[in-house]
């Protein structure tokens, strides 16, 4: 939708901030009800479910029209929260977890309408809080939680612990929001679920451990007695850019990459293979696993990591 002209009126503007999405009071405060009423009888107006209007024909939603579904019918003082409100902060990243979740005061009770929300929109849970402090809410249109909190609460929710290790680690990976801010987060939410998992993913990441593969390889080697990792090593490619090694034991000079999915693209896999040639020869030893691997065969990842260490001087 474009953005109104300084002169626009105020439906214009409403629905540019809203995406297209209003409530029926919000539509009669700018309008007369025939006119409301022409609109939807017309086609050019459709309703979402009770009391919620889209300013629009008949079609998909788009991801921020179902945000905006969600915290309109979910009532006043009504925020996003967890994955969808970390989604509207900018996180990236495909997710299994489709609900939208919002917050709202503890004495509020969910929305009947919420339940009969049409096909096409994703389940909303509607998740009640004694108290949001301001830390933790961030104010825009539609309001929704901070990243830091949306992170914490994501992980919480999310259906598995390896997902909530992933959210966690994206949310750093992707400069959205540091490991202190995460646990600052946390500290304020002393019932919050998977708390000791959301603190020992914390520690990994700080550590340098930036994707859960990293984090995997990490508590092999703590489960196993090995030396763990110094974290990501900053390094210069030939070109002058900075780029990060996944895990690097430095008094070893020992290199170790975990590949992911992305490493199959040709042009990745190429990028890889000449920074592998750097590393080897600046001196390194390099090892090379996929993230498969860490997780599924972990026997096979330690026994070569403890060769290469004990070949590179390391003593138990």
């Amino acid at each position: 939708m474009r953005i109104p002209r300084d002169d626009a009126s105020r439906l214009e503007w409403l629905l540019f901030e809203q995406s297209t999405v209003l409530t029926w009071a919000q539509a009669m405060a700018v309008l007369p009800p025939g006119r409301v009423r022409h609109l939807l009888g017309s086609g050019r107006w459709h309703r979402v479910c009770r009391g919620i209007l889209r300013a629009a024909p008949g079609g998909p939603y788009t991801r921020e029209q179902q945000w905006w579904v969600a915290v309109l019918a979910a009532g006043d003082g009504a925020v996003l929260a967890g994955l969808a409100a970390a989604r509207a902060g900018g996180l990236r990243g495909a997710w299994r977890y489709d609900a939208v979740d919002v917050l709202v005061p503890h004495q509020r009770r969910a929305a009947d309408l919420l339940r009969r929300l049409p096909l096409g929109l994703p389940p909303v849970r509607v998740r009640r809080v004694r108290h949001l402090s301001a830390a933790d809410r961030q104010w825009g249109r539609p309001g929704r939680t901070r990243m830091a909190r949306s992170l914490v609460d994501a992980a919480g929710w999310a259906g598995t612990d390896d997902e909530a290790q992933a959210i966690l680690a994206a949310g750093c990976q992707q400069r959205r929001v540091t490991p202190t801010e995460l646990g600052a987060a946390l500290d304020r939410l002393p019932r919050a679920r998977r708390r000791l998992l959301i603190r020992q993913t914390l520690h990994d990441v700080a550590g340098g451990a930036e994707a859960l593969s990293e984090i995997d390889l990490m508590r092999l080697c703590r489960r196993h007695g090995l030396p763990v990792p110094d974290g990501q090593e900053r390094r210069r490619d030939a070109d002058g850019r900075q780029r990060y090694l996944d895990a690097y034991w430095r008094r070893w000079r020992l290199h170790v990459e975990v590949d992911g999915a992305h490493h199959m693209d040709v042009r990745h896999w190429a990028a890889d293979l000449r920074r592998q040639n750097r590393v080897w020869i600046e001196g390194d030893r390099i090892l090379r696993f996929t993230a498969f691997d860490v997780r599924h065969r972990p026997a096979e990842v330690v026994a070569q990591l403890r060769a290469a260490l004990t070949a590179a001087g390391w003593r138990p």
